[in-house]
């Protein structure tokens, strides 16, 4: 099996070295909430490319149907598999474009797409990426807060178990705005959790459900 792997990452050094082909993924932001907030050049984008990775097809659909699009999706997430990764290459190297979204908001962020990413750039050297920006929930969180933003720390999602005090307790020490995301089924857990390390004076602000009919912060 290791020879195969390794013939397989020659093959894709050989085919990717000056290349022939315009190798080319794009990184589209769609909506965290409203569909309306997608951008026309990530409808363009999605329109005109081979394939669409997609955290879960099923929601992907919902957006491409809405608007439309016909591009065939195909299933990339957290659980996916080194051969999978390889295939996407494969599909990269046999001149196809794709297109990288998340369920929503931007791909990379707190999503297994940075991770596709990095390793399509150790296959493929001169591989092209395109960034088709747009919405973001840590962002949109922090444009409606209030607090300092010249200099933010974005911590992601807290641990479920293990270092989740010490996760809390460290923002605690921290004298900069913090974002982090948390599930709606631990944010009274999470507040709790804050309430025993923050001190009396510190600002919170929870942002739920961004651009949703039920948006609440």
């Amino acid at each position: 099996m290791q020879c195969l792997r390794i013939g397989r990452d020659n093959e894709i050094k050989k085919r990717s070295g000056e290349g022939r082909f315009k190798i080319m993924i794009y990184i589209v932001a769609t909506p965290i909430g409203n569909l309306d907030d997608i951008s026309r050049r990530a409808l363009d984008t999605l329109h005109a490319v081979d394939f669409i990775l997609s955290e879960d097809t099923r929601v992907t659909k919902k957006l491409l149907n809405h608007f439309k699009i016909e591009t065939a999706t195909i299933g990339y997430h957290e659980h996916s598999k080194l051969t999978k990764m390889d295939y996407i290459a494969e599909l990269l190297l046999a001149g196809k474009n794709l297109a990288l979204v998340s369920d929503a908001g931007t791909p990379g962020i707190s999503d297994p797409g940075n991770r596709l990413i990095e390793y399509l750039l150790k296959k493929i050297p001169n591989l092209k990426i395109l960034p088709i920006p747009g919405p973001n929930a840590a962002v949109s969180a922090l444009s409606v807060s209030g607090f300092p933003t010249d200099e933010f720390l974005f911590l992601g999602f807290p641990p479920h178990k293990k270092g989740r005090e010490k996760f809390f307790k460290e923002i605690a020490e921290m004298n900069r705005t913090v974002v982090f995301y948390e599930s709606p089924h631990r944010i009274l857990k999470a507040l709790e959790q804050m309430e025993k390390f923050l001190p009396p004076n510190r600002r919170v602000v929870i942002c739920r459900e961004l651009t949703k009919m039920f948006e609440t912060i």
